[in-house]
């Protein structure tokens, strides 16, 4: 065999194992019934904060309560200090697991605010 195709051959396997890692990363869109169906895999929910149930926020920990887009409603323990505009938010996206415990534990929250840039004639003014 020749050096070329040697080569080329280790380039294909590493870029096999590098696609591979990263589908290993990968989140799935969801919603609480399915994460909760399939637990400890990665689920990505969109949802939104229930303001009605208290916010418990320490150092490194959020809890809260999230309603997903199904209705269904389950306990969220973020894994980092509640975000600023956390209050404010209109709707949540959260990555992470669900346990058996009917808790979803979240690693990562991004936030969908209010648009301060929305024209005043569709805010009522």
């Amino acid at each position: 065999m020749k050096k070329s195709h040697i080569i080329a051959i280790i380039v294909v396997a590493i870029g096999i194992g590098i696609i591979t890692s990263f589908m290993a990363n990968a989140s799935t869109y969801g919603n609480f019934t399915e994460a909760f169906t399939n637990l400890e895999k990665k689920y990505t929910v969109v949802g939104y904060l229930n303001r009605e149930k208290p916010v418990n926020s320490l150092p490194n920990e959020t809890a809260f309560y999230m309603t997903d887009k199904e209705g269904v409603e389950r306990k969220v323990i973020l894994n980092q200090t509640k975000p600023r505009e956390f209050d404010q938010s209109e709707s949540l996206v959260l990555t992470g697991v669900a346990a058996d415990d009917g808790i979803f534990y979240a690693h990562d929250i991004l936030l969908k605010c209010p648009s301060k840039y929305n024209d005043k004639s569709t805010l009522g003014e």
